[in-house]
């Protein structure tokens, strides 16, 4: 994929795939997102993929390295200052808020900041005026916030070095990039990438593509690019095949602890399927699945929270991102299947389904509906024994025949099937639910 910077997104992987769908769900909203990883995992591609599929994609794009901004500086370049704030400031200089204004901002290495700037983000993400250094004019922006980091901030929070309400408000979509060791397929895909940009008719050797999938690369995309990049400058010229040999030394040693990671990994593997089976046997109540375990609950917690870090959900899944309560309300799943419609007046009529979210339907209609009008509806989904039938009533129009169709009435049983339904379909997006008190999953 192609961005209009001229950045290439090469994705190879099932998982980067399916992150890369999530995308563009995540695009579609104006919520902030914290896209968590490893360094140089990718974190900023994941950010400006999400930028150019927004609503906001016309708009700029400002990126900051939050860890190499100087202490002294971090507010005055992030919000700007006026003219005489401090020695040398000559002229009035607008912040990088300002300069994103109507588009987005990506705060990388956000848990770098300094707890007192931490308070003045919070206040511009509630869409508060804040002032320049040293100003006295309140200044407005519009802006989308996409932070990075490649610490685990619910321990910087922990510690009292990041701010709770802040990391809060910046999780409202949460995105996880899987480490390159955990994504093989995209290891021979970006390898092939950046020695075509060099090389463009050279080509890597099997043993060359073996070796470089066993290494754990621990600086990822980054570390990779630098190694294809010295393997081409130290090669003869008119070189065709890259083999192992010509890899540096450290890409193709160390098979004793290649060897233990995957011993470790497996009884990790196995320790993760036991609980995810006890917790399934439990029906999702982690005090009854901690009971049966001859564990705690907070020990639960704490490994669940564990293999979510590590982006292990569920039996063989894979977490890409966690969803707030709030935001699940309006996550929708695209179905095309008969509805049956019949109004007040008993006329009935069959149209066929958009969407399906737990506060209503999508629908496309030859017939034109009548506004505040009320329905019962009946439609199939996937799954659900039962057809799913609500009293509903029409929302909003557009052109092309679309319509809205929001539940006003639905028994308890079919709600909780829907709601089932739709956890269901997040999960296999590779979502999961960010933790609020005692969470069923």
């Amino acid at each position: 994929m192609q961005l209009t910077d001229g950045t290439t997104v090469v994705v190879q992987s099932a998982v980067m795939q399916q992150l890369m769908a999530m995308l563009e769900r995540v695009a579609r909203h104006d919520a902030a997102v914290l896209i968590v990883g490893e360094t140089g995992s990718g974190k900023e591609l994941v950010a400006r993929t999400i930028h150019e599929h927004s609503l906001r994609c016309s708009r700029a794009f400002v990126d900051v390295n939050c860890a190499a901004l100087p202490e002294h500086l971090v507010e005055s370049e992030l919000f700007g200052y006026e003219k005489g704030a401090f020695s040398g400031a000559d002229a009035t200089k607008p912040g990088l808020f300002e300069l994103a204004d109507h588009g987005t901002i990506f705060l990388d290495e956000i848990g770098e900041l300094d707890v007192k700037v931490q308070a003045k983000l919070l206040r511009v993400l509630d869409g508060v005026p804040y002032y320049r250094l040293g100003g006295s004019r309140k200044v407005g922006v519009s802006i989308r916030v996409i932070a990075a980091t490649n610490r685990n901030l619910e321990e910087e929070v922990s510690a009292g070095r990041f701010r709770s309400d802040l990391y809060h408000r910046l999780t409202q979509f949460h995105l996880q990039v899987p480490p390159l060791r955990e994504r093989a397929e995209d290891v021979d895909a970006l390898a092939d990438y950046f020695l075509k940009k060099h090389c463009p008719a050279a080509h890597f050797s099997e043993d060359a593509l073996q070796a470089l999938r066993q290494y754990p690369w621990p600086g990822n995309v980054r570390e990779l690019k630098n190694v294809i990049f010295k393997t081409t400058l130290s090669a003869k010229p008119g070189k065709h095949e890259f083999r192992g040999r010509d890899l540096p030394a450290v890409i193709c040693g160390g098979p004793e602890t290649a060897t233990s990671q995957v011993l470790t990994g497996n009884l990790d593997d196995m320790e993760r399927r036991m609980i995810f089976q006890v917790l399934e046997q439990a029906d999702g109540n982690q005090s009854k699945a901690a009971q049966q375990l001859g564990i705690s609950s907070r020990t639960l917690r704490r490994k669940l929270q564990k293999y979510r870090t590590m982006g292990m959900e569920g039996p063989g899944g894979v977490s890409l991102g966690t969803i707030s309560a709030q935001q699940q309300r309006y996550f929708r799943v695209s179905i095309e299947v008969p509805v049956q419609i019949r109004d007040a007046e008993g006329e009935q009529m069959s149209v066929t389904s958009v969407n399906v979210s737990s506060g209503g339907i999508a629908i496309k209609s030859l017939t034109a509906l009548k506004h505040g009008s009320a329905f019962d509806i009946s439609l199939p989904l996937p799954g659900i024994s039962s057809p799913l039938e609500a009293k509903a009533k029409l929302a909003w129009t557009s052109p092309g025949g679309l319509a809205g169709l929001s539940f006003v009435e639905i028994h308890p049983a079919l709600e909780r099937e829907l709601q089932q339904w739709l956890l269901d379909k997040t999960r296999q997006e590779g979502w999961t639910e960010s933790d609020s008190g005692e969470q069923r999953i």
